[in-house]
């Protein structure tokens, strides 16, 4: 049975086609309309999902009847009167090439849920999901034994851990649902001043939960008028990673899986991450590359399944059937060039790994800025190193024998030799490649390595600031020629 999972109407609105045990397609629909983090499905998404087969069955991510209910509680009206209808109504607009398939709503929560373990290929796991909000479950701790989902406990709205950071996110001046990364970013140039005031006056921290003082989903004001931005977001991000740790402590105490699974908007804090798999206790740790709600399109037929799916890895969405072009890629590095690479599938999940990618030789200092200004971000934005795997644990403090999905933070033992993917602090995020997982890269970096004696290179995703990534060749050429940077 092929089953169409669908996220759309919160933000960053996606699909995912599974045949069986097959991952077919899986896109965001931002790529198609070019609008970054679109709530909207479009019918060119819907369209090339149907070239993988039509669906029999639509699995909804979330329900629109509590969805209703939380919008009311938090007097959104309009929003409740929204969705009060949906899904059925919303996707009479598009066409699926002949009547609508039947509907299967998921709670969201289980979506995200489902999302990691059926990609995890673990027999049994330990869930924390943590995310801003979603039908009404903010953070959840369960296992996943015997094929089936408990809840050993379930946080809701209007107490939100992802909530509460994105209030500081526009505390600090960003966007908030859209630039919780950059606050990360800025939590290492700061210190943890108001770590303390954040617990006495905005959240009380338990063994296992939380409860906030206050509701924060309009954000927390001025608060703490005199503070530094980096300041305050070091102060977060150390409470967001003590929520994390102690939850996922207990629940190694008190539940019986060795596995751990990290699901939710939360789970793209790559600093929390790197915590969590050196201190909470597990033996194997597992993060979907794309554990937000995007996922979870992923996640909704994967639960309505039921079943382990076969992953491969995240490059599921549209093609460019393009042959690498190898020589002529590592020439222009060697020359000192930044390139962009649209080869192959597009990734799913919001970070360029190696198909839809900006890259460029780690050791020049000049780099990092000369990538920034390319890319029209704040000058201290860190990037990421992209490594061969059997490198990585010579030249970082890897807490992962691999790590392929860019979800772990990690310090670098040479930063001064590669100044362009180490962050203020000494950290990197890191992203190692071997060949199985993507031969085009592997092979660059095995050339570039052979000329240079680097085994990394920079990774950036191909882009410019508040636009979405390349999604075709015709999305490559115009990035191209806006910023005079070559792409193969």
């Amino acid at each position: 049975m092929k089953i169409l999972g669908i996220s759309a109407l919160s933000h960053d609105a996606a699909v995912c086609l599974l045949d069986g045990e097959k991952i077919l397609f899986a896109a965001h629909c931002e790529r198609y309309t070019r609008v970054k983090n679109d709530p909207l499905l479009n019918q060119e998404i819907i369209d090339e999902a149907l070239g993988y087969g039509r669906p029999d069955l639509i699995a909804w991510n979330g329900r629109p009847v509590l969805k209703m209910m939380r919008h009311a509680l938090a007097q959104q009206w309009r929003d409740a009167v929204a969705v009060g209808d949906l899904p059925k109504r919303y996707l009479r607009r598009f066409d699926f090439g002949g009547p609508l398939p039947p509907i299967r709503c998921v709670d969201h929560h289980e979506s995200h849920a489902a999302a990691g373990f059926y990609t995890s290929g673990f027999e049994d796991a330990t869930i924390i999901t943590a995310d801003a909000i979603g039908d009404f479950d903010t953070f959840t701790i369960a296992e996943y034994r015997d094929n089936a989902l408990r809840y050993a406990e379930r946080i809701q709205y209007p107490d939100s851990l992802g909530l509460l950071y994105s209030a500081f996110t526009r505390r600090c001046g960003l966007k908030p649902n859209k630039e919780e990364y950059i606050l990360m970013a800025m939590a290492a140039m700061g210190e943890p001043k108001y770590a303390d005031a954040i617990e006495r006056e905005l959240i009380r921290v338990g063994d296992h939960g939380f409860e906030l003082t206050g509701n924060v989903h309009r954000g927390i004001g001025d608060w703490m008028p005199e503070a530094e931005a980096v300041d305050l977001a070091a102060s977060i991000q150390q409470v967001t990673e003590k929520v994390m740790l102690r939850a996922a402590r207990w629940a190694r105490r008190n539940l019986p899986s060795r596995n751990l699974i990290v699901m939710g908007g939360v789970a793209l804090n790559c600093v929390a991450n790197a915590r969590l798999a050196q201190e909470a206790g597990f033996e194997r740790l597992w993060i979907m590359p794309n554990p937000g709600d995007a996922g979870s399109s992923l996640g909704a037929a994967a639960a309505v399944a039921g079943r382990q799916l076969k992953w491969e890895g995240p490059y599921l969405g549209s093609d460019i059937a393009r042959e690498f072009p190898l020589r002529e890629s590592l020439g222009a590095l060697l020359d000192g060039e930044v390139i962009g690479v649209a080869n192959g599938r597009a990734e799913f999940g919001p970070r360029a790994l190696g198909n839809r990618s900006i890259l460029a030789d780690p050791r020049a200092p000049k780099t990092k800025n000369w990538v920034n200004d390319i890319k029209r971000r704040q000058r201290f934005r860190p990037f990421a190193p992209v490594i061969l795997e059997e490198f990585a644990a010579d030249l970082f403090e890897m807490v992962t024998p691999a790590s392929p999905y860019m979800q772990f933070t990690v310090r670098c033992r040479e930063a001064e030799s590669y100044p362009a993917v180490v962050h203020c602090d000494g950290s990197s995020r890191v992203q190692t490649v071997n060949a199985r997982q993507n031969p085009n890269l592997h092979a660059l970096l095995r050339e570039f390595h052979a000329a240079t004696g680097c085994p990394m290179l920079l990774n950036t995703s191909l882009n410019v600031r508040n636009e979405p990534l390349v999604n075709t060749w015709d999305d490559a050429l115009r990035f191209s020629e806006q910023t005079r940077i070559p792409v193969f």
